[in-house]
């Protein structure tokens, strides 16, 4: 058998033209009672369309190489991982954009204790996510999890969701970018461009960036987010430092604001702030020391952007007062300068205008940070070949090339039909996509808490203890399920629509249909593709661990 190595067996004629579509291995008789050996190489060889043999060695002895199937190891430490994910959340963007919506839209004083409590909650569901992690490393963690905890079908249908709402996010931050940039160079200079100029610029940059070592692009999200936070920080110190009528707006920071009607809209837009906290795990294939870089980078992050909003929110109501917050950011809900408009005030044009311009470096580092992360889930889902298998080819530098490319020719789609039909970048791009991308992510942190409770129950990990596998993951799973069941009863505010609007339905319809429709594919594979069925949700371990295929009674 020399450079083939014996991954599993099927008993049972199996048709050779199933086993000729699964890149990297091919059927053998491995013996006269109908028991069929699947054979395969790491270098991924291919039987011809007809015939038993396989292709012929290169003359270097190596079977010809469709994809490298890793991504690169040990590049990223912990503080790497939380600049990716501190990036991806855009902490001045929520700051000076949800934040003040979410006063004005629900007239309530209780965002300060909104983002505390989101982040405790998203704090519990980690404990389990992280935990999982150890177990289950992987580039597509709310695939490989659901596949894991509640079964391969539903499992495809979290791949496909998780493909749409992260593109979501990505477009969304394509059209925001360019439709600010616009605005902003237009204010300052006089100067009026088609905001797709910007956006195509931003792009180019994405696009190179996408294909380098991850480490490299960590380095420059990593500039941009200190100087992000350390503007923010000034800001709420000016604020803190010359307070409105209120003082130190208490009233704020009390617990009892969350028990007047209209705090499910106030906790759900906060949610939409966290959006990107959970792609920790997506580079959990290469970090140093996933087992410990992973959990530490998730909960830091939590906590870092949990005490950002917090403080930010209550720094806005200090400046204001208490009783001027709600319609104070009434009145720049429109042109969402209400963090600008008060630090003009406290601190002068200059560091107002500062502001206004690293806006576009925060939307810029979460359109490179979101980039990455959906080349990543591309590139997991093709290396099992859930979509078509060229997505899990990579560099030789580790970065997925394919994924990353894909992502780049949709991106320009996307801006070329906008552009084309004179969609608005910020008002139907940014927003109204930002919160669809964010809504579905939320509908996958809940359908992974089941998933992570039930795959406990049935794999015992004697190293978890019971707050890890059991309590965390059921708080979590009842807690998310609240969350989303309030964002759906409110999404209409989320989105800044009337409740008759089209998108109020839309948004929630079309990530079931996106569901459903990953689903019938799983059960499609299930039947008509079983070993690439058997392999689904293995991730770098997929080429390699033994997977046993009944012919006509796969494995779930």
């Amino acid at each position: 058998m020399h450079a083939f190595e014996v991954i599993g067996y099927a008993a049972g004629a199996l048709r050779a033209t199933e086993v000729r579509a699964i890149r990297g291995g091919f059927i053998v008789p491995a013996d006269d009672k109908g028991t069929w050996a699947v054979r395969q190489v790491t270098t991924h060889a291919m039987l011809p369309a007809e015939g038993g043999r396989p292709p012929a060695r290169r003359g270097n002895g190596a079977r010809p190489s469709g994809i490298a199937q890793a991504l690169a190891q040990d590049r990223l430490g912990v503080r790497a991982v939380v600049f990716y994910v501190m990036t991806a959340v855009a902490p001045l963007t929520v700051v000076a954009g949800i934040l003040p919506t979410a006063y004005a839209v629900t007239g309530l004083l209780g965002l300060p204790i909104a983002c505390v409590v989101v982040g405790v909650a998203l704090s519990i569901w980690s404990v389990g996510y992280v935990a999982m992690a150890r177990h289950l490393p992987h580039a597509g963690p709310f695939y490989a999890y659901v596949s894991h905890g509640l079964g391969k079908i539903p499992g495809v249908g979290a791949a496909w969701v998780s493909i749409l709402a992260y593109n979501c996010l990505t477009a969304a931050l394509h059209g925001g970018i360019g439709g600010y940039a616009a605005l902003l160079v237009a204010r300052h200079t006089g100067v009026s461009a088609p905001w797709w100029i910007y956006s195509l610029a931003a792009w180019a940059l994405v696009f190179v960036l996408g294909l380098c070592r991850v480490d490299l692009p960590g380095a420059l999200l990593a500039v941009l987010l200190v100087i992000e936070v350390v503007v923010i920080a000034v800001y709420d110190i000016a604020f803190v430092a010359a307070p409105g009528p209120q003082g130190f707006a208490t009233e704020t920071l009390s617990p009892a604001n969350l028990l007047h009607g209209g705090v499910g809209a106030l906790l759900a837009i906060a949610v939409l702030g966290f959006t990107g906290f959970e792609t920790t795990v997506v580079f959990s294939e290469e970090s140093k020391n996933p087992s410990r870089t992973i959990p530490t980078a998730t909960f830091v992050s939590i906590a870092f952007i949990t005490a950002v909003y917090s403080v930010s929110a209550w720094a806005m109501a200090v400046s204001t007062g208490s009783a001027g917050i709600v319609a104070t950011a009434g009145k720049h809900v429109a042109t969402g300068d209400l963090l600008f408009a008060l630090a003009d005030r406290h601190l002068g044009r200059f560091l107002s205008d500062v502001g206004t311009y690293l806006m576009l470096t925060s939307i810029f580092a979460a359109l490179l940070s979101f980039h990455n992360t959906t080349a990543r889930y591309a590139f997991a889902l093709g290396r099992e070949r859930v979509i078509p298998s060229f997505f899990g080819g990579t560099t030789s530098l580790g970065v997925p090339r394919v994924g990353s490319m894909v992502q780049s020719v949709l991106g320009l789609l996307f801006i070329a039909c906008y552009a084309l039909i004179g969609l608005d970048p910020l008002v139907q791009g940014f927003y109204a996509l930002g919160t669809a991308g964010g809504f579905g992510v939320l509908i996958l942190i809940t359908w992974s808490a089941y998933a992570i409770f039930f795959y406990f129950r049935r794999h015992p990990q004697p190293e978890e203890n019971a707050w890890r596998t059991t309590a965390a993951p059921l708080l979590a799973a009842l807690l998310s399920t609240c969350i989303l069941a309030v964002a759906v009863l409110n999404i209409d505010t989320m989105l800044g629509v009337p409740p008759s609007h089209p998108l109020r339905w839309l948004i929630p319809l079309t990530f079931f249909l996106a569901a459903l429709a990953g689903m019938g594919y799983g059960l499609w594979l299930r039947t008509a593709r079983r070993l690439i069925y058997a392999a689904i949700g293995m991730g770098a371990k997929s080429t390699t661990t033994s997977v046993l295929a009944a012919p006509r009674s796969v494995a779930r």
